[in-house]
């Protein structure tokens, strides 16, 4: 039985997990509780890892896998995790374990987490993702992430970020950004009057700052994807 912080923390988590493809931050935890302090989410969230229902991946930043939901829940749906496991070389896969809840978007190169690297490529594969990452009527592609300077939001050199393609975003938001027409760069957006920052998720790097009108929004982060 679950205590009712318990029950919304979960439903949260789950929520954040099946719309971003990513577990929300402590702070994002707290605030959706209105809890005063991390403290109270540390209690939560070890409660629920004991009784079986989530877990926490060990080393990563924003890293808590779904593992069951109460029989309530259950009902509107099957856990999402965080971490998708998939196996990107090719081969055939046999008709009986194609799911018609997965789609396909396109791979369209590298995107720097770190220093800004070259524009955007062509098309140079497909991967497979949930529908669950996936906004009707709205055109999406992926990117494999190089660089390590969003590692505290949980992304890793050698993911795949599954992106929305759209040219605004809020504040907040993992984006991809063209800076001057050349450099792509997969960063936190925040917005300073006439300036853009682009965050990372690495105390190692520094926000970079632009001129607004010098950056474009090529998308917004959706969901991850990590091979293992």
């Amino acid at each position: 039985m679950l205590t009712r912080k318990q029950l919304d923390l979960l439903k949260f988590i789950h929520g954040r997990i099946s719309v971003d493809g990513v577990s929300p931050s402590f702070d994002e935890m707290k605030s959706a509780l209105n809890l005063r302090s991390k403290s109270g989410i540390h209690r939560l969230i070890t409660a629920l890892e004991e009784r079986g229902f989530i877990r926490r991946l060990a080393h990563r930043a924003r890293a808590i896998e779904v593992i069951k939901l109460p029989e309530g829940m259950e009902q509107a749906g099957a856990a999402a995790p965080n971490v998708i496991r998939h196996d990107f070389r090719p081969r055939p896969e046999p008709a009986a374990v194609i799911d018609n809840a997965a789609g396909s978007v396109p791979l369209i190169g590298r995107i720097a987490a770190g220093t800004p690297i070259e524009a955007l490529q062509h098309t140079v594969d497909h991967v497979t993702v949930p529908r669950a990452m996936l906004s009707p009527r709205a055109e999406h592609y992926a990117l494999e992430v190089k660089g390590d300077s969003m590692l505290d939001a949980g992304i890793h050199e050698g993911d795949i970020v599954v992106v929305r393609r759209q040219d605004e975003a809020k504040d907040g938001d993992i984006v991809v950004a063209l800076v001057e027409d050349q450099e792509a760069t997969l960063k936190t957006l925040r917005r300073k009057g006439p300036v853009v920052e682009l965050i990372a998720a690495n105390p190692a790097y520094k926000t970079q700052s632009y001129d607004a009108r010098s950056v474009k929004i090529q998308g917004r982060m959706v969901g991850l994807i990590r091979t293992y």
